[in-house]
C-alpha cells in the first residue's frame, strides 16, 4: 500500500514521495466494528436456517416410528418412492448426455444470441411448473406431432414413466447446465491449447483435460438436478398422475384422507432425500477444505 507524503524542496516546488506502509500497519476503521457486523449477519442467518429447519424437524420428530415403519412397507408407498428415484435418475442421465456438451459450448464460445440462449435455459426455473406441464402436453401429447412420432415407436408420455421423466427433465436440467458451465469456465483455456499443441485431438482434450478439471461442478449439477427432479410435482401431475411418484402420492393422500395419512409418506420422502443428498455431497466434496 502506498501512502504519498507531500514534501516541499527549497526551491518551492511540491512533489509526492511514495512511502510503503509495512505489513504490520492496519487500515483505519470505517466506523463499524467487524464483530458487530458478523453478529448481525449471524442473527439474520439463524432466522432463515430456523425457517428452513423447524418445520421439517417438527414434522419428523412428531411422527410415530411405528406408523413410519408400517408406511414404509406399504406396497403403494414403496413403489412410488422407487419410481421417483428411478425416474429422476433417468432424467439426470439424459440431462448429463445432452446438457454437458451445451454447457461446454456456452463456456468456450461467443456467438450472437448467446445471452438469449442462456436465458432460455433458465426459463424453466421461473415458469410455473403446472404451466410447464401443459406446455409439454402441447408437444408430447397424443394429438401433436412429437407425441404421434414417439407413439409410433411405442413410447407414450401421458400417464407413463416417459411422461414423468420429461417433466422432471424440463424443470431440473437448468441446474446441471448452469453448474457445468461454471465448471468449464474455471478451466484455464491455456491448458487445452497446450494439449492441442502436443498432438491431442479435440475429443482427447475434452475428456483428459476439460472434463476432469470441471467434474466437481458437473457432479454438483447432477446432484442438484436429481434432487430437483425427485421433488417435482406440478409438471408431473399434469402429464402423468399415474403411476404416482412420491410427491403426487403425498398430495393424493392429503386430499383423500387428510393430514394424518399424508404426513408419514412426506416424512419418509424427506428422510430418504436428506440421507441420499448428504451422502452424495459428502462423497463429492470429500477431502476438500471448507
Amino acid at each position: 500500500m502506498i501512502d504519498p507524503i507531500r514534501e516541499r524542496p527549497e526551491n518551492g516546488a511540491t512533489f509526492s514521495r511514495p512511502v510503503r506502509i509495512g505489513r504490520g500497519s492496519r487500515p483505519k476503521s470505517c466506523g463499524f466494528p467487524v464483530g458487530r457486523l458478523k453478529l448481525i449477519f449471524l442473527l439474520l442467518g439463524t432466522l432463515i436456517l430456523a425457517f428452513i429447519a423447524v418445520p421439517i424437524l417438527k414434522m419428523v420428530f412428531a411422527s410415530n416410528p411405528v406408523i413410519l415403519l408400517d408406511t414404509l412397507f406399504d406396497a403403494e408407498v414403496a413403489a412410488s418412492i422407487v419410481l421417483t428415484l428411478y425416474a429422476a435418475l433417468i432424467a439426470t442421465a439424459i440431462g448429463f448426455l445432452l446438457g454437458v456438451p451445451l454447457a461446454y459450448l456456452l463456456a468456450r464460445t461467443r456467438f450472437p444470441g448467446k445471452r438469449l440462449i442462456e436465458g432460455l435455459i433458465d426459463l424453466p426455473i421461473v415458469v410455473p411448473h403446472s404451466a410447464a406441464g401443459i406446455a409439454l402436453l402441447f408437444v408430447f401429447g397424443r394429438n401433436f406431432f412429437m407425441g404421434r412420432a414417439f407413439e409410433s415407436m411405442g413410447v407414450q408420455f401421458l400417464d407413463s414413466l416417459a411422461g414423468i421423466v420429461i417433466a422432471m427433465l424440463f424443470v431440473s436440467v437448468p441446474f446441471l447446465i448452469d453448474s457445468a458451465k461454471v465448471g468449464f469456465q474455471k478451466v484455464d483455456p491455456r491448458l487445452e491449447n497446450v494439449a492441442r499443441t502436443l498432438g491431442a485431438s479435440p475429443w482427447q482434450t475434452f475428456f483428459r483435460i476439460s472434463f476432469p478439471l470441471a467434474w466437481r461442478s458437473i457432479m454438483a449439477g447432477n446432484i442438484m438436478m436429481w434432487a430437483r427432479g425427485m421433488s417435482e410435482f406440478g409438471a408431473v401431475i399434469i402429464i402423468a398422475y399415474h403411476p404416482m411418484i412420491a410427491p403426487v402420492l403425498v398430495y393424493e393422500r392429503f386430499e383423500t384422507y387428510g393430514l394424518n395419512y399424508a404426513r408419514p409418506v412426506a416424512v419418509i420422502l424427506i428422510l430418504l432425500s436428506m440421507i441420499v443428498f448428504v451422502i452424495l455431497r459428502f462423497l463429492l466434496y470429500r477431502g476438500e477444505k471448507s
